[in-house]
């Protein structure tokens, strides 16, 4: 009767090793019985394999069952990444906003203002589509322009951030971007025989984006509205500003 004895204690000790083993592996799948340490890895596990819309899911579970301390706070910022690298602009604007009035003071905050500052402009695959045949008065900045204050914001308060220098570069292309929209639009006021208003539209340009390439294209504009109107005199001083400033300008070629 030994072994039958023997035989009965291994087969309740297996029976008890997989009934303790599907217990911890119920625990382990069940969000209602994790940790608020449990909820970040499961997220940035999910965040790291681009399953975005899985890992924003347990940053707000984890928000909303741990709303309060550091694991609440890193959740937010990273729902806003997460927002960000899925492609949803406005949402990870919306995120990065909520982050700096809940936590103004949050070590991460320069972080934070440099979320929202790319969140908010994507350069486009080029400047020429800014300037096509279409109206681009109808052009929608209000997001780029967003961006730039945020970068803005960023490089002034935290000029040690890790992030200032690379926020720098995108100010400087957000004003490229925003500039040679004016310029789209003082082009598309020359094509239509609005000659004072894509002189006045060139000229806010050149007040305005001083620092950028799109110089070149406004006393461009100005030259040729002044040829169409036949004020030559006009058209002579801007030529000569511009081969002064760009003296291999293909305005001045094509003059």
């Amino acid at each position: 009767m030994l072994w039958y004895k023997l035989f009965a204690t291994l087969v309740f000790a297996s029976w008890l090793a997989v009934g303790t083993g599907c217990a911890r592996f119920e625990q382990a799948n069940n969000p209602d019985t994790w940790t608020a340490d449990q909820f970040l890895n499961k997220a940035r596990s999910a965040l790291n394999s681009e399953n975005y819309e899985q890992a924003i899911d347990y940053y707000q579970q984890l928000e909303g069952r741990f709303p309060y301390g550091s694991h609440a706070e890193q959740a937010q910022l990273e729902t806003t990444f997460a927002y960000y690298r899925s492609g949803e602009r406005g949402l990870a604007m919306a995120a990065a906003d909520r982050f700096l009035q809940m936590h103004p003071a949050h070590p991460q905050v320069d972080y934070a203002y440099y979320l929202k500052g790319v969140s908010g402009f994507e350069r486009p695959t080029g400047l020429t589509a800014l300037i096509s045949g279409a109206d681009p008065s109808t052009t929608d900045t209000t997001l780029a322009r967003e961006s730039f204050s945020a970068l803005r914001e960023l490089t002034t308060r935290f000029p040690n951030s890790r992030y200032a220098k690379d926020a720098s570069v995108r100010m400087t292309q957000i004003l490229d971007v925003l500039a040679m929209q004016d310029i789209g639009i003082a082009r598309y006021y020359l094509s239509v025989g609005a000659y004072i208003a894509s002189i006045n539209r060139a000229k806010y340009v050149i007040q305005k984006y001083q620092e950028t390439k799109a110089i070149e294209h406004a006393l461009g504009v100005m030259a040729t509205a002044y040829e169409r109107m036949g004020l030559e005199q006009l058209r002579f001083d801007t030529l000569r500003i511009l081969r002064l400033n760009y003296p291999d300008s293909h305005y001045l070629k094509s003059s």
